[in-house]
């Protein structure tokens, strides 16, 4: 058989795509297909570790593991990483190459569409099918020029493409409607259906407009997708859905968490989440850190730096340092652990201007930040509890001094990262994966732990998904329509 390829694009961002094409990826999967995903441009500071050495969105790493493959940097050839408002790091095929503004990458991204293509056509020599995710909505006409992440990408690779509008949000009848009539002919005729998701309630009050749409449209409806609640077990793709995020369960044992500015890998909370005993608040900007929270955690951030700076505007450096008196953990993860030391260097200009910062000096280490990124994926021993541990590391750092000698955790026989007893620095992301750990890490802070197994439930509610869009959405049709590279 040979390779066949479709696209999901949105009426805009976060209606869906993601969720909807790892749920494809594990139904066909599940019929035994070979599946990958695809996405050409993502933008996010939520990257994974690929099994060949590079980084690419979450997202894609999850959809892999949707189809039941190993992630691989074709799955998602070109990753901006926001370092500023206006400015981002561009990681191609896997691999960090240059830090460009907006306007630049605006003005130069047509050049990065030969070896997205080629990514294209390297993934697609070992799978039946490719699942490819748009970014934002092909209705932005303003970025329709040099596009190679929506329709530049579907007419390059000439892959026919369904649109996806959120009903919930309201408008989707104007929203999938009103794409069809803002891009050009030529574009319209790469949309070969559509699909309505996020319904909540009876699925037939919809039948009037889903009639309306196919008029208007000359499209046919592959579906209406019911509101799927365990989606909330699956990774967000990015740092949007921590914005209004507040308090999250309702347990004894209280974890605050700094939204910084540049939050990176934000889902290694993901299990905490799910912990019976635990009760988790993203804390906004403008707020203080609860004087009751019994351990903070800084995230990974991607530009270090600046996002010390950002906590102490917040003043949320006082509030840790406060808690950390009164004998509360605190614990450090990438970024985080870099901020919990005496100092951050950046002598080369790495993040941006050359200098020197300042930390919260709960651990006697300083970072010097070098250009060369470490990205592995690891398996390592927590030193307190002698649990194991898996996870990734994916930093630009080398952090020192005499903290390291009480590491966090050991690689291989080798210390790494750093620990007072109560303030705790490591490089290790996703190691609340690891069941044994988690529950040993919250069990020796004395807070409550359940039995949630949580890789298992992450293949539970992929399997969960595909079954919801098996029996919502045309499958046989979307095969269809897939059209051959």
């Amino acid at each position: 058989m040979s390779c066949a390829a479709i696209m999901l694009q949105g009426t805009g961002s976060d209606v869906g795509k993601s969720l909807i094409a790892a749920g494809l990826a594990r139904a066909f999967a599940n019929q035994g297909m070979k599946v990958a995903p695809f996405k050409p441009q993502n933008m996010s500071n939520n990257a994974a570790v690929t099994v060949d050495g590079g980084e690419i969105g979450r997202a894609q790493a999850l959809q892999a593991r949707a189809a039941r493959i190993d992630p691989i940097v074709h799955m998602n050839p070109v990753l901006l990483k926001p370092e500023t408002t206006t400015g981002a790091q561009v990681i191609i095929q896997g691999k960090a190459e240059t830090t460009l503004s907006a306007r630049q990458y605006m003005q130069t991204r047509q050049q990065y569409m030969p070896r997205v293509l080629d990514s294209f056509h390297q993934l697609a020599k070992g799978v039946d099918l490719i699942i490819v995710e748009g970014a934002g909505s092909p209705a932005e006409t303003n970025l329709r020029k040099g596009d190679i992440a929506n329709m530049g990408f579907a007419h390059a690779a000439n892959i026919p493409a369904l649109l996806i509008g959120d009903i919930h949000r309201g408008g989707v009848i104007a929203s999938i409607a009103g794409t069809f009539q803002m891009i050009s002919p030529a574009d319209a005729a790469r949309l070969k259906g559509f699909i309505i998701n996020n319904f909540h309630g009876d699925i037939k009050l919809f039948d009037e407009g889903r009639l309306i749409l196919q008029e208007a449209t000359a499209t046919p409806c592959l579906g209406i997708i019911p509101h799927f609640p365990n989606a909330r077990n699956l990774p967000a793709e990015d740092a949007v859905a921590m914005e209004t995020a507040g308090s999250i369960g309702d347990g004894n044992f209280r974890i605050a968490i700094p939204r910084l500015s540049r939050i990176a890998n934000f889902d290694d909370l993901d299990p905490l989440k799910l912990e019976p005993g635990v009760s988790l608040s993203i804390i906004q900007p403008g707020s203080p850190i609860p004087a009751n929270t019994d351990l903070v955690i800084i995230p990974g951030t991607k530009s270090t730096m600046a996002d010390m700076a950002y906590m102490r505007q917040q003043g949320w450096d006082i509030d840790i340092k406060a808690l950390a008196r009164q004998g509360k953990n605190v614990l450090g993860i990438c970024g985080g652990y870099q901020m919990l030391g005496r100092k951050i260097h950046d002598p080369g200009g790495v993040e941006g201007t050359s200098g020197t910062i300042d930390g919260l000096g709960l651990l006697d280490v300083e970072t010097v930040l070098v250009a060369d990124k470490t990205l592995t994926n690891i398996n390592a021993v927590h030193t307190n509890t002698g649990t194991p541990m898996k996870g990734y590391e994916i930093h630009l750092g080398e952090t020192t001094g005499p903290a390291c000698s009480h590491p966090f955790a050991h690689i291989d026989g080798k210390a790494e990262g750093a620990s007072t007893g109560l303030v705790h620095g490591t490089y290790l992301h996703g190691c609340f994966t690891g069941d044994e750990f988690r529950r040993a890490l919250l069990a020796s802070m004395q807070a409550e732990t359940g039995n949630i197994a949580f890789e298992q439930l992450i293949d539970e509610t992929l399997d969960d998904l595909a079954e919801h869009l098996h029996k919502h959405l045309d499958l046989d049709e979307i095969l269809k329509i897939a059209a051959p590279i």
